[in-house]
Parts: structure tokens; sequence; C-alpha cells
């Protein structure tokens, strides 16, 4: 038996590689993206602009970084819930499903709808989460969608009222899942105590969050309010990332939107997506660890080239949390991230951390170049500084990714809607098939 399964095992690695000049001859844009880097045109969409270039006659020239949802800036849209200090995941939401900001009335209602809608289903915890608990927390999530569906007697339909409804459920529960998730993996993987807060009425999302997931549920106005901003910038990011597009790509086949909302969250779990956030977590650590001086240039330099020479780090040559597929000169949401977790961290034990970060994203630019020689312009991603964001906060690593989930749902849903109204028809990008034709072998002539 293990030869035989040497044998497939050897067939998986050798019958699943394609020559990488088919790539070339039949002008395959792998990852839909093009030779510049630029993502091949797949849609259009009202939802969101995410802005990092301009081409000019045929050329990519780097530009100020600019996220819009729905025709509004993303800058104005946190700058002004912190001038009003109110929360602003909430109103997001709302312009995200319906296209347009709310009144105060509106915001009030839709705020006090998602509230009375966190609830699970009577059982839905016993029998769905803490009997089968999950070593990772973005399984359970995506399972428990899935789940959901059953709980839903018009689970089929695609009227708008469902559609609605099962978007606004969705968006109100996943904190609640997530949080439970994490409270029964603790228990059964590591012998820790659960704890289980009921849930209190009328609270904004990020206060459910802190509330559900602190042991003596306090937390201050402050701390809320920075969560807020981090659900704020990680609602939704274009049709063309990888989790918004399988959301779209599924729609497009006329599946249920449990389906399609499970499937974007198994992309988002991938360390190339929205796990890039651990990888981006373990390298500072691994930097703090390595360097004596966290304020030495040369010393934290030196550790840099080394990562890229893959002499140092994970060895795969990558400064997590540079770079980014559309964003150049800037990541709006790096730079307002930074800004206000710059203020939380000031005269606290995560001030020097702070500032090592800062210092890794100064000098990485520089130091690529000096190596590459590509002519990249490169700047710090929002990885740079949300996993950063969460310690400071006391959110364990094991929901970095499931936060960026309860946040990107109400993305998902968005484009779901469109893909349904706009869409179609099915998205079946073409593969060429390089195989040959065989003759057929009958069984007892084979060895």
């Amino acid at each position: 038996m293990n030869a035989f399964k040497d044998k497939m095992c050897s067939a998986f690695t050798e019958n699943n590689r394609i020559a990488p000049e088919y790539f070339d001859k039949y002008n395959v844009k792998r990852g839909l993206r093009n030779p510049d880097g630029t993502g091949v045109m797949a849609g259009v969409t009202n939802i969101c602009n995410v802005h990092g270039y301009v081409v000019n006659d045929g050329e990519k020239q780097s530009d100020k970084g600019k996220l819009i949802f729905r025709g509004y800036n993303i800058e104005d849209l946190i700058n002004r819930t912190y001038v009003e200090d109110r929360f602003g995941f909430e109103e997001v939401v709302y312009l995200l499903l319906t296209g347009e900001l709310p009144t105060a009335q509106e915001l009030t209602d839709f705020s006090a709808l998602l509230s009375d809608n966190r609830e699970l289903p009577n059982d839905f915890f016993e029998d769905m989460i803490l009997k089968a608990p999950s070593s990772d927390i973005m399984n359970k999530m995506a399972r428990s969608t899935l789940a959901l569906y059953s709980y839903d007697s018009g689970a089929e339909l695609h009227t708008p009222e469902h559609e609605i409804d099962t978007a606004v459920s969705l968006i109100a529960r996943m904190p609640v899942i997530m949080v439970y998730a994490y409270e029964v993996k603790r228990r059964h993987y590591f012998g820790s105590t659960m704890i289980m807060h009921p849930l209190i009425p009328g609270l904004s999302t990020a206060e459910t969050i802190l509330s559900l997931l602190r042991p003596d549920r306090t937390y201050t106005h402050e701390e809320a309010k920075l969560l807020d901003l981090m659900l704020m910038l990680h609602a939704e990011h274009g049709g063309g990332n990888n989790s918004t597009f399988s959301c779209r790509v599924l729609t497009s086949s006329g599946t249920d939107p449990y389906s399609a909302y499970a499937a974007a969250i198994g992309s988002l779990k991938g360390a190339r997506h929205g796990g890039a956030n651990h990888k981006v977590t373990e390298m500072h650590r691994y930097i703090m660890d390595m360097v004596s001086d966290w304020e030495n240039e040369d010393e934290v330099a030196d550790l840099l080239r080394r990562i890229l020479r893959k002499e140092a780090g994970d060895g795969t040559g990558l400064i997590y949390g540079m770079g980014h597929a559309v964003y150049t000169l800037s990541d709006p949401r790096a730079v307002l991230l930074k800004q206000y977790a710059r203020s939380m961290a000031e005269e606290t034990e995560y001030e020097r951390e702070f500032h090592l970060i800062e210092l890794i994203e100064k000098l990485t630019p520089e130091i690529y170049e000096d190596y590459k020689h590509s002519g990249k312009v490169m700047c710090a991603n929002i990885d740079m500084y949300s996993g950063f964001v969460y310690r400071l906060l006391g959110i364990p690593q094991d929901l970095f990714t499931p936060m960026f989930a309860v946040s990107r749902i109400a993305g998902w849903c968005a484009h779901r809607f469109e893909e349904l109204g706009s869409g179609k028809r099915i998205i079946r990008p073409a593969y060429k098939s390089v195989s040959k034709e065989r003759e057929y072998v009958a069984l007892e002539e084979r060895t």
C-alpha cells in the first residue's frame, strides 16, 4: 500500500506541472495579471475603486493610493466619524449594500437591525460549533456559514428581500460565530476555560466583539473606535481581490448566498490573501528577536538585506507587509491605520515596536531597489500595521484573519448583489489544453 501511495504522490507532483513556456506561447495571463502587474479587466462595478496608478500612453505610472466606496473617499468616511466621535462600520455597511449614505434615522434603524440579527438560531452553537471544534477559526466560520443554509426555509430564493435578509443576518452573526469558535477552540485544543458572554443589545459591531472577547467585558471607547476603524478599512477592496472574485464567480453560477459567502471565506483564509497578516506578524517577531537595538537603522537594514537574500527569515526572500498589487506610492488604508495606531501606541509598551515597524517601512524600498534593481515603486500595505493594531487591542493572532472576514463580508454581499443584478452570465474563462491524445490500453495489458 505504501508503494501504491508513493506512486500516487509521485503522479501528483509530475502530472500537475505545466511547462512555463506554454504560458508565454499561448499568451496566458497567469493570476489574471498582465505582464506589467496590472489586473486583467474582468468586470465593471459601481461599488469600489481601488486606485494606485495611472496608465498614460500604455505605460503604468505610480500614483497616490485612493480607496473609494460608492464614490466616497475612505479618508472622508473615517475622518468624519472621528470628528463626530461615533462608530462608522455600520454606516459603511449600509453604504456598500444600498449605494447611498444613510440619514441619521436610517443609520439608527440599520444599526438596530444588525443588533437584532446577532443571535444564532436555537441550538446552532451546540450542534454546529461546540460539538465540532476546529483548529482554524476561518474553517469554522465557513462551515457555519454553510450550515446556516439548513436553518433558512427560503435558502434558494434569489429575491431582493431574501438576499438582503441573508446579508444582514450574516454580517450581524459573523462576529458572534468568530468569538464562539475561538472559545471552543481554546477549550478543546488547549484546555482553557471557555467564557461565553450573552449578547448585549444595541452595541456597535466593534463593541460587540470586544464585549464578547474579553473575559471581564471591559474596554475603552478609544479601543472600540480603533477596532471600528479596522472594520471600516477592511470592509471592501474592489471586485478583483481573490475572495470577492470568488464570491462573484460562485454567484454567477446561480448558487445560493451561503455557498457564495462560504467560498469567499475559504479564499480569504489563504496565506496569499487574508492570511498574509500572519506572515507579517511572524516577520516582526523575528526581527524583534534578531535585532538588539530596534532604533539602530544600520542593524535593522542589515537584517532586511539578509532577508531579501534568503539568508535570514523564512527563506522566501520576502519582506512581508511591503508592496501591493495595485497601490504604488501609498496604500491609503496603511496610511490611515498608521496615523491612528501611532496615537494609541504613544506612551505604552507598544511604542518601541511601532517605531521599529515604521523603520522597516522606511528602509525597505531603498534596500529592495539596491538588491533587485527593478525600478519598482513600493509602499507599505495594510498588513504592515494591522497585526500590530490587533495586538495593541489584545486580540489573539488566531483571530487576525477572521476579523478580516467579519469586516469583508460587507463587501462580498455588495458584490453578490451587483453580480445578481448585472452579471447575467456564468464566469467561465478559458484554459488551453496542452495534453496529447493517447490510445486506450486494456486493463489486462497495463503495466
